[in-house]
């Protein structure tokens, strides 16, 4: 969807701001631009709408080189969005999604709809905030209102330079986490300048970290990012905790699990006490008859007494589900002081969860490490 081949800047002064870069992004992809200050991520970014012209290479978008178009028209195909927004002050809120459209002499039997429709979909109640103006807005909604403006017109590529950055770190959360939601749904072409590696893994199907002079040091997934880093300057940049980093990329996995003996609800005490016995760990999964989870038992909770499991039975204080992030898992781990954790696949039973099984799926996850 967006390509760049042998893409460069160099500034009068003789400054190199970007040094011949090819990077592809596929077409609803998120590509994150990572790395220190100075190192060309959104001189880059703005070349691709050529608010920066590039001094050489050319920028493919679609199929169509972009650096031989006019500039104007071309921006009004690409979304942007920035990290201090960018509303117009003087226009209200509906008034500022409407801009581009309205540029491109859509009828406003067409805009006001498109107004609304956008609104909503970054959670902002239209009749509540469309005749607002960006002043009467907290900075998260204001941010909100950018990436509505953005895509308005329905653009195939969205670039967006640090565009949660300048809003407090629960707002931020926020808004990451509706964005995510928002690209889902529609699929966009996104590139994404960050100079923070947390939001970049969270966020992106594959990361670019520059260095100086917009050297490409590694273009890949961000666990590979985290878990083989191409050199030593990625390694520097990731930060040497980039293993708790990975924990966010690394889903639970079936293979990762570990599996106590499960007993029935209906089972008698004597049987459970037999079928933990032999186990690791002196503690049961405890299943129904259609084999759904009921909670677990402990040796310690049976007697040689009659009876059965379902007068003992211990109920669980969370579950994860299979896929769910290990960075989760662990966290509902400690959250709870808890040794163990179930994992489920809708109300199906998989396995547990336990803090050497993240461990051990850390260490599966390392692109190219060999098992010992």
């Amino acid at each position: 969807m967006i390509r760049l081949d042998g893409v460069g800047k160099t500034f009068p002064d003789g400054t190199v701001a970007v040094a011949a870069l090819d990077l592809a992004v596929d077409r609803g992809e998120l590509v994150a631009l990572v790395g220190p200050s100075g190192c060309g991520k959104s001189t880059t970014l703005r070349m691709v709408n050529r608010l920066i012209e590039p001094s050489q290479g050319h920028i493919v978008i679609g199929g169509d080189d972009v650096t031989t178009v006019d500039p104007v028209k071309l921006r009004r195909k690409i979304g942007y969005v920035i990290q201090r927004v960018g509303l117009f002050p003087h226009l209200t809120v509906g008034a500022n999604v409407a801009t581009v459209p309205e540029l491109l002499g859509w009828p406003s039997s067409r805009v006001k709809p498109r107004v609304t429709g956008m609104l909503e979909l970054v959670g902002l109640d239209p009749a509540r905030y469309a005749d607002r103006y960006p002043h009467e807005l907290s900075g998260g909604q204001q941010q909100r209102v950018g990436v509505a403006r953005a895509l308005a017109a329905d653009p195939p590529v969205l670039l967006m330079d640090e565009p949660f950055g300048a809003v407090d770190p629960i707002a931020r959360d926020r808004l990451q986490v509706e964005f995510l939601k928002i690209q889902r749904e529609l699929d966009k072409t996104v590139l994404f300048v960050t100079h923070d590696i947390d939001e970049a893994v969270r966020m992106a199907d594959r990361i670019a970290v520059f260095s100086q002079g917009g050297h490409l040091e590694q273009f890949a997934d961000p666990g590979t990012v985290l878990g083989a880093p191409a050199n030593d300057f990625v390694a520097d940049f990731v930060g040497a905790d980039r293993g708790l980093r990975r924990l966010a990329v690394t889903s639970i996995a079936e293979e990762d699990l570990e599996h106590p003996p499960v007993v029935l609800l209906d089972d008698d005490l004597g049987a459970a006490h037999a079928a933990i016995a032999g186990a690791p760990e002196p503690y049961a999964v405890v299943l129904d008859d259609e084999g759904n989870l009921r909670g677990w038992v402990g040796d310690r909770h049976l007697s040689t007494g009659s009876g059965t499991v379902a007068a003992v039975v211990r109920r669980f204080d969370e579950s994860v589900e299979l896929g769910d992030s290990l960075r989760r898992g662990l966290s509902e781990l400690v959250q709870h002081d808890a040794g163990w954790l179930p994992v489920l696949q809708g109300d199906r039973y998989i396995g547990v969860l336990t803090v050497n099984a993240v461990y051990a799926a850390l260490r599966r996850t390392v692109p190219g490490r060999e098992e010992d």
